[in-house]
This record gives structure tokens, sequence and C-alpha cells, in this order.
């Protein structure tokens, strides 16, 4: 079944490579975790600047040369607000799937509640992100900008994530198991 896409994968990639150079360019390879760290360290910093500076990964982060309020934080309002533009507009693009549906695979295995498929979402979302910080990046800042600077920690993160993701959909659907 062929599906009616807003935009072809092909466009939507060579978009993708068109941005990560502009944004490369412009100020820095796309990242978004980073950001976090760089606003905490600056409120510790700000806090408790003696334990701010004798933290080893604390001490990277937060000073006026890499506050970066304007860009990381400008990212990460634009990931919330491009993604509910992108749900709104493809909302009805959706097969099969109605306002507030599950996919059937889904259903099948864990039920229809939205609560808890929020909380799977959400929780896996957790992971990941402290899995990409404990590489030392985040998944847009590894899959995205590392892997095409052929940064080693980068195709360390895309293999293990894309492997962990495999092993974990054959394990949470796997045939004739109860929920």
């Amino acid at each position: 079944m062929e599906r009616d896409y807003l935009i072809s994968w092909k466009a939507a990639g060579i978009s993708l490579g068109l941005l990560l150079i502009l944004a490369t360019a412009l100020t820095k390879p796309l990242g978004v975790s980073t950001q976090f760290v760089v606003s905490d360290a600056a409120v510790v910093h700000k806090v408790a600047p003696e334990f701010a500076e004798s933290n080893a990964y604390l001490s990277k982060y937060g000073n006026k040369t890499n506050w970066g309020v304007g860009y990381g934080w400008m990212l990460v309002l634009g990931m919330f607000v491009g993604g509910g533009i992108s749900s709104a507009l493809l909302r009805k693009r959706q097969p099969e799937q109605d306002k507030g549906s599950m996919p059937a695979m889904w259903k099948e295995r864990f039920g229809d509640s939205m609560s808890k498929r929020y909380a799977a979402a959400f929780g896996g979302g957790v992971l990941l992100l402290f899995g990409a910080r404990l590489a030392g990046g985040c998944t847009s800042g590894h899959m995205i900008s590392g892997v095409p600077q052929l940064a080693i920690s980068s195709f360390i993160f895309a293999v293990t994530g894309f492997g962990a993701a495999i092993l974990m959909a054959k394990f949470l659907y796997r045939s004739g198991s109860e929920s």
C-alpha cells in the first residue's frame, strides 16, 4: 500500500542534510541535550560556584563562554513547536487512526490506555536521552551531526541505539505472550 506523504523521504533527507550544513556553518552542529546540561551548570555556577568548578562535568559547562541561551533553547522550543505543527498537519493523513486511537499492535499487546502509552513513550525517551548523554551527546547530536562528522562515539551510539531498539521491539511484541 502506497502512502500519501506530505513530503517524500528523499526531499526530507535532502532538506535535513542542507539544514545540517547550514547549522554547522552558521553556529555549530545540531544537538539538544547539551543545552540542559549547560542550563543546569549555569544555575549551579550561580548558586554554588565552588562546587561547580570542582565538579569535572559541571566545570566544562555553564560559564559565560558557552551559555548559548539563544541557540540551544530556540532549538528545544523549535522541536516542540515543529512537532506540534507536524502532528496537527498530518493527523488526518494517518492510516486507520482517528484522534485518540493507537496502533493495533500496541492495543493487542498492552491495551488501549492512553496514559500507559504516554508513560511508555516518555520513559523510553528518558532512557534514550540518558544513554545518549552517557555517550557524550544526544540523539540529534550523535545521529544527525556526529555520524556525518565520522565521530566514533556517534557510530557506537547509532549501532547500539538501533540494536537496542530492535531487541526491545522483539521483546515487547513477541508473539504468544501476555502483557
